[in-house]
């Protein structure tokens, strides 16, 4: 049988609807068509050029991504910046790129879902609904409660990270954590009014690290917060199209961010 884009596409919004990401947003189909072929498709969080480039090697017909390659409207598509020169080589290969971004946050099963099972959470909901459901982030209890020292070294053995940033400490035990993967500063005031004692996010700027007593911020890290709905959307696929040739990515480290 053969598969097109349109049908790898149903089975992505049957997890992330394209009807709930966020107004800003340009999650969906960006360069092809539905009705291309496709065969086999590579996973990866960026659609970058060196993305484009592994999927020309290993025969993909299709990428998909979380961030999205287009953002807003191209007036040039030139290669001399990544964007372009990745929308260039992917319509010379005959590449189809589709991204699930906040369509894959505001399910609880997507990113920040993925997050909360790290931890271990338990009664996980929704951290801001939309009234659908589905919304940004997710609260959840810890199995018990932890220090925040504990709570330190338990986020970064289950993220892999290597370190982390927090606002201060607070005394007593931590028993409650909010997070959304990415950037999350706006649910800041959403994760207090939740009871949280723990914000985990990503791209938290230097005011918002004043905090109120008996509250505290994590900031793990963008990519590293978002990392695992690659993993979620590659086995979505795999699962549903058992004759296809699925891969994720295996040499692209795309985190801009590098620590010394």
């Amino acid at each position: 049988m053969e598969y097109k884009v349109k049908d790898v596409i149903k089975v992505i919004e049957s997890f992330a609807p394209l009807s709930i990401q966020e107004s800003w947003d340009n999650s969906g189909l960006c360069v092809g068509s539905q009705d291309a072929p496709v065969s086999s498709v590579l996973f990866g969080l960026d659609c970058t050029p060196e993305l484009v480039d592994e999927a020309v090697a290993c025969g993909a017909d299709m990428i998909v991504t979380h961030h999205p390659l287009i953002f807003s409207g191209l007036k040039r598509i030139s290669p001399d910046n990544p964007v372009g020169e990745a929308v260039i080589k992917a319509i010379r290969a005959g590449i189809s790129i589709y991204a699930a971004h906040t369509s894959a946050d505001k399910v609880i099963a997507g990113v920040s879902g993925a997050m909360a099972a790290r931890l271990g959470l338990v009664n996980v909901t929704i951290l801001d609904e939309d009234g659908e459901g589905t919304g940004l982030g997710v609260v959840g209890d810890l199995p018990a409660p932890l220090t925040a020292s504990e709570v330190v070294e338990l986020v970064k053995d289950k993220f892999s990270l290597k370190a982390l940033r927090a606002s201060r400490p607070i005394e007593g035990k931590i028993s409650r954590v909010a997070m959304c993967g990415g950037s999350g500063g706006s649910l800041i005031g959403a994760a207090m009014k939740s009871g949280a004692q723990l914000y985990l996010s990503g791209d938290i700027t230097y005011h918002n690290f004043f905090t109120k007593e008996g509250f505290m911020i994590m900031d793990i890290g963008h990519y590293e917060s978002e990392i695992e709905i690659v993993d979620i959307l590659f086995s979505l696929i795999k699962k549903n199209f058992p004759t296809f040739a699925v891969r994720i990515t295996q040499n692209i480290y795309s985190n801009p961010i590098f620590y010394f």
